[in-house]
């Protein structure tokens, strides 16, 4: 049987908050990336993060024992998305292109800056890339990130899903504070996406949000509220000892990322999850990236939902993608 060479692997990770891979798919189907992708031949992967409804199978345990969901993004970095790289190598026998999005680039650039994947990887690219979150400008974003360690004392380390009675109380007071407008949630959380359209937005709260880890949301609460890119931090120097054989939580080295890994990064500059300011930080750890080697797109008016559904994405952010991987394949 003969192969056809022309096939390229291409991975595509969606690891959003409270999202999973069905959002890549909502716009229509010449304005949405992975069919994009799939048009311009290549072999396109979508993944999920497990809890999502997608991704709620165990070997041994299943979603209603507290044991399920005792993992936070380091699972992810350490475990998940190795796994799912390995598998779709071993499905294809290539190396991949890499596409994340929000959490998506969080947890690949603590993959490797931990000197995971790298050697399985022709590339890489960070739509809206969230590693520092210091300055998340959201006032609803600021006030959950202080408030999820009182959620974790109401739920402890369960899943959190967004439509139980629970949460929505917690974020029915969280948008009666002062200074919060929970009338379009989306941006409340997000920032003011320019370029959505309403059905688009009408298909995405029908299908998300979706359910995570209380652990979860609070190693990311830990991010916002540290300004370290750090592993989970369990509250005691002793515990800390206990998991990691010391007493703070040991930092992701962004600069331990290899200089020769070809990287595309695109922000907006209306994103209050990746604010600029924390996008310049994250940009810092890659001074010494071989010069060719990156590539950085700054969008003045995007948002930070603007890079998957946005209607002008694939003129605007899209096509150079294809062209980077054209260009690195």
């Amino acid at each position: 049987m003969m192969v056809d060479t022309r096939v390229r692997t291409f991975l595509i990770m969606i690891f959003l908050w409270l999202q999973d891979g069905m959002t890549w798919l909502l716009n229509s189907p010449e304005q949405n990336l992975p069919l994009i992708l799939a048009d311009k031949g290549f072999d396109v992967w979508i993944a999920n993060t497990r809890g999502t409804r997608f991704s709620r199978r165990h070997t041994s345990l299943k979603p209603n024992e507290h044991a399920f969901w005792n993992w936070s993004w380091d699972e992810l970095v350490l475990f998940d998305l190795p796994a799912f790289v390995d598998h779709v190598q071993q499905e294809t026998g290539q190396k991949m292109h890499y596409v994340g999005h929000s959490l998506g680039t969080l947890i690949a650039l603590g993959s490797f800056s931990e000197g995971l994947l790298v050697d399985k990887l022709k590339s890489a690219v960070f739509l809206s890339p969230i590693a520092y979150l210091s300055h998340m400008n959201t006032v609803i974003g600021a006030l959950a990130a202080k408030a999820f360690v009182e959620m974790t004392e109401l739920l402890g380390f369960a899943e959190f899903n967004p439509k139980m009675k629970l949460v929505t109380q917690f974020l029915d007071a969280l948008c009666a504070s002062p200074g919060v407008d929970c009338y379009d949630l989306v941006s409340a959380f997000t920032g003011k996406n320019c370029c959505l359209n309403s059905s688009t937005v009408d298909l995405f709260l029908q299908n998300e949000p979706q359910s995570t880890a209380t652990k979860n949301m609070v190693h990311l609460a830990q991010t916002v509220r540290d300004g370290v890119l750090a592993k989970f931090n369990y509250g005691t120097a002793d515990y800390n000892m206990m998991h990691y054989g010391e007493a703070s939580p040991p930092v992701y080295n962004l600069s331990n990322i290899p200089h020769d890994l070809p990287v595309f990064l695109s922000y907006g500059g209306q994103d209050a999850l990746s604010d600029i300011r924390d996008v310049q930080r994250l940009l810092d750890s890659f001074r010494a990236h071989d010069v060719d080697k990156l590539s950085v797109q700054y969008v003045r008016e995007y948002a930070h939902a603007d890079f998957i559904m946005g209607v002008n994405a694939k003129d605007i952010v899209f096509n150079q993608v294809v062209s980077f991987f054209q260009h690195h394949t």
